[in-house]
């Protein structure tokens, strides 16, 4: 039985954050690390934030991203791309 894939969503805020970033192989490893989300929307290292947002936050190197899931529609929302230090501001 085929487990069935979650589909990503980058909101427009997050989008804004991937357009703020120049390095090109730290893009490529955000995109990478996302799309892995399709198939595991918990892996390990991910961290269930206590916020309002009610998210999870994944590293990848100095920057983190932030996402909440919906799994009744298996839909992840990809909110916040951030460097480690603005990330929760």
């Amino acid at each position: 039985m085929k487990k069935e894939e979650y589909k990503i969503l980058l909101l427009p805020s997050g989008q804004r954050d991937l357009d703020d970033i120049t390095d090109k192989k730290l893009l490529l490893r955000l995109k990478e690390s996302m799309l892995s989300l399709k198939s595991d929307t918990r892996p390990h290292g991910c961290i269930k934030l206590l916020d309002k947002e009610g998210g999870h936050r994944i590293r990848v190197g100095d920057y983190r991203y932030c996402y909440r899931i919906d799994d009744t529609s298996r839909e992840v929302f990809i909110y916040r791309v951030k460097h480690r230090k603005d990330v929760y501001r």
